[in-house]
């Protein structure tokens, strides 16, 4: 964090990132004595509603935050920006995206938590778009011209007002991580009564006073995880560890949805050996959230979050390495627990190896159901493409662990990688219609497991 002083004396002279938070309602002009080296601005956290009509004098500028300040409209001026990229205006008060305010290089764009009713029809010019993120706003349809956006891959629309979809959106070519949960979708009568409304009204109810919260163990869009053992533990769960793992919702509204249906998705989900177990809801005046088994000492994150160059793909450490055998092991859990979430009408959204726990013995879980969606809301088409969606999100994954596998010249790792790496093109395979069902990846993945054990009994 800089301040205006140190801006105004040129303590920041020749930087490449600034970030400043001091209430600031006017932009610092200060700010362009850094135009010939400032990369990204970050002004979030201030009372701005207006920017200056020479913005583009920043002339290397590529990331420009301003989230939870006090911007009605997007300024024009942004699409003059040569090189700005990613635009974050996450929580102002936006009711309007005008024509044209935007630069054709944007790839990422954040605009969650705001009261925006339609987008304009040139959002169509965005071909570089791989990131938009728009829950928690009030749109009820999405421009034709969106179609056109073929290098999007990360979708958030959860917590708007769509009543129906468009059937070009889950035909995006590249489309990897969608959410639309929380919109007033029109939907056929259930026959039968929606199981996740029993799920929720039979799990255990219990308030902050009914727990002792530890240190913070983890931490998402729509939350804080912390360690933590029950106070009071439901008769219900006697027969459970008294440690626990407790995820504290951040507010009615995330970059991912609504926590009341992260909820909800979490229960339709049912149980499964890869999944992070729910024993109760948390639920009191000020804080929701949902109390977990506690992730054993031994597992530890397969992966890191995405970082502002690699966008929507996540980061590795310089030295991850991982077995063969692992990877296989990892990717075949991966699509065993994801050909589950979809046969219960559910899908993720937010397949990626940082939110993946795994141990020693290759064993994972998952879990974080922010971005899902109850696949029942949509229509048969709609739902069979979004498991479609969500498989080339595995083939992202297959690809990032490929990349990090253990060399080993052995003739037989070099078939089964080469088996590995023809299932991934299935899966990131452009036309929908193409790509196997997570039934068929996992049955692909047992039998390279099935091979590389064969290879190795017989060098034994």
């Amino acid at each position: 964090m800089h301040t205006i002083e140190q801006l105004t004396s040129g303590q920041l002279k020749g930087i490449k990132r600034v970030q400043i938070a001091e209430g600031l309602t006017q932009f610092p002009m200060a700010i362009f004595s850094l135009a010939d080296s400032l990369e990204v601005l970050d002004l979030s956290g201030n009372k701005l509603s207006e920017l200056p009509d020479n913005l583009s004098d920043l002339h290397q500028l590529k990331i420009l935050f301003l989230t939870n300040n006090c911007f009605e409209s997007v300024p024009l001026v942004l699409a003059k920006c040569p090189k700005l990229e990613m635009i974050s205006f996450k929580s102002n008060s936006l009711k309007q995206l005008p024509q044209a305010a935007l630069p054709d290089n944007t790839r990422w764009l954040i605009l969650t938590d705001n009261k925006l009713e339609t987008l304009p029809e040139d959002m169509g010019r965005l071909h570089q778009l791989q990131k938009l993120a728009l829950a928690g706003n009030k749109l009820a349809s999405l421009p034709e011209s969106m179609a056109n956006c073929t290098k999007l891959e990360l979708a958030r629309l959860s917590a708007n007002d769509f009543k129906a979809l468009p059937d070009w959106l889950f035909q995006l070519p590249r489309l990897s991580w969608l959410a639309v949960d929380g919109s007033p979708l029109n939907i056929e009568p259930q026959l039968e009564v929606d199981e996740s409304v029993n799920n929720i009204a039979s799990m255990p109810i219990v308030s902050l006073a009914d727990i002792e919260l530890h240190e913070v163990i983890g931490q998402g869009a729509s939350g804080v995880i912390y360690r933590a053992k029950w106070l009071n533990q439901p008769a219900v769960l006697a027969a459970t560890p008294i440690d626990i793992a407790v995820k504290v919702f951040k507010g009615e509204v995330t970059s991912d949805g609504y926590p009341k249906d992260e909820l909800a998705n979490c229960l339709q989900a049912g149980q499964h050996t890869n999944l992070i177990k729910v024993v109760a809801q948390l639920k009191q005046a000020d804080k929701t959230g949902l109390v977990m088994e506690l992730i054993p000492a031994n597992y530890q994150n397969l992966g890191l979050p995405p970082s502002l160059d690699t966008c929507t793909r996540d980061t590795f450490c310089d030295a991850t390495q991982f077995e063969l055998k692992a990877i296989l092991r990892i990717l075949k859990q991966m699509a065993s627990g994801l050909a589950h979430l979809h046969q219960n009408q559910v899908s993720h959204g937010d397949i990626y190896a940082h939110n993946t726990m795994f141990n020693r013995n290759a064993e994972i879980l998952f879990g974080d159901f922010g971005a899902a969606t109850n696949l029942s809301q949509l229509p048969l088409l709609q739902r069979e493409a979004m498991e479609a969606i969500e498989v080339r999100a595995l083939g992202c994954l297959i690809e990032d662990l490929a990349e990090h596998c253990l060399q080993n010249s052995a003739q037989a790792n070099q078939g089964i990688l080469t088996g590995l790496s023809t299932l991934k093109q299935a899966c990131l395979q452009p036309s929908l219609g193409l790509r196997p069902c997570f039934k068929e990846v996992d049955d692909q993945l047992q039998q390279l497991l099935k091979l590389l054990e064969t290879e190795v009994c017989q060098n034994v």
